[in-house]
């Protein structure tokens, strides 16, 4: 068997490289985005409905989380990020929690449960999330969060945060 190098791996762990932030985001930029985050669901599903419990239950990568951990992993990140909006949009830079990830996707339902009720609140979620994204006017992009490990995170800091998301663990599951 061959072994991975560190670049595979890099691969591997980041299917469509690591996330690139930038400022001064477009109306067109915004667009694009938030349509990639309302399209992730059903491309989501399609890729997680292309495997049994084999594939579900098969690693991503060496030393990675399970495609199944992948799709529950999603909708707690994703109940977070459509939080953290609202929190961003309604109040003056709130301090959200953080939550431990890792330790969410060692649970006993992440790493057993079936995928269907994630998928499903997914589809729900994500019909809020974007038209609540298609409603922010333009200053309002600028409103932001203050997060206890990544500091001041503006609402278009969130907006490619999470439209890399949906794209990075879509690559993890198809790979």
């Amino acid at each position: 068997m061959t072994s991975l190098t560190d670049s595979d791996l890099e691969r591997l762990r980041y299917p469509v490289g690591r996330l690139q932030s930038r400022a001064g985001l477009t109306a067109g930029d915004r667009t694009r985005m938030i349509d990639t985050i309302a399209a992730f669901p059903a491309q989501f599903r399609a890729a997680a409905s292309a495997l049994d419990a084999a594939g579900l239950d098969t690693p991503y990568r060496p030393g990675g989380w399970t495609k199944r951990q992948v799709v529950h992993h999603v909708v707690d990140s994703h109940v977070n990020a459509f939080i953290r909006c609202q929190f961003a949009l309604a109040q003056d830079e709130p301090t959200i929690a953080a939550y431990d990830e890792a330790a969410w996707s060692e649970l006993p339902y992440a790493r057993t449960a079936p995928v269907e009720d994630s998928l499903r609140i997914l589809e729900a979620l994500h019909a809020r999330w974007t038209a609540t994204l298609r409603m922010v006017e333009e200053g309002q992009w600028s409103r932001a969060i203050m997060h206890p490990e990544n500091g001041r995170m503006t609402m278009d800091d969130l907006l490619q945060m999470y439209e890399w998301h949906c794209r990075h663990h879509l690559g993890h599951l198809k790979a």
